[in-house]
C-alpha cells in the first residue's frame, strides 16, 4: 500500500496561485510584489517565510507544526546503529 504524502506549504500556495483569478489582484491584496508571485508559480524563486505566511493567511490555508520543535538544541547524537549515545 502507497502512502500519499500530504502536500507541502509551498505546493499549496502553488496551486492557489495558479488558480487564483488575478495575480494582480493577490499582490495587490498581500502587499507582495506580482513579479515575486510570478516567479514563484514559475519555480524560479522561493518565498521568504513572513510572504508565505501572508499568502496562506490571504487564501486560508492552515499551518500546522509537524514534530517537535527542539529550540535551538542540537539532536542527541546516534551511533551508526541509531541508538543514542551519551
Amino acid at each position: 500500500m502507497t502512502r500519499k504524502s500530504k502536500p507541502t506549504m509551498t505546493e499549496l500556495l502553488r496551486e492557489a496561485l495558479t488558480e487564483a483569478d488575478s495575480l494582480y489582484a493577490v499582490a495587490k491584496a498581500t502587499g507582495v510584489q506580482k513579479a515575486s508571485l510570478i516567479r514563484f508559480v514559475s519555480g524560479r524563486q522561493s518565498l521568504r517565510l513572513d510572504i508565505a505566511d501572508r499568502l496562506a493567511t490571504f487564501f486560508n490555508i492552515e499551518s500546522r507544526q509537524v514534530g517537535r520543535v527542539n529550540h535551538g538544541k542540537r539532536p542527541p547524537r546516534r551511533d551508526f546503529e541509531g541508538s543514542r549515545q551519551p
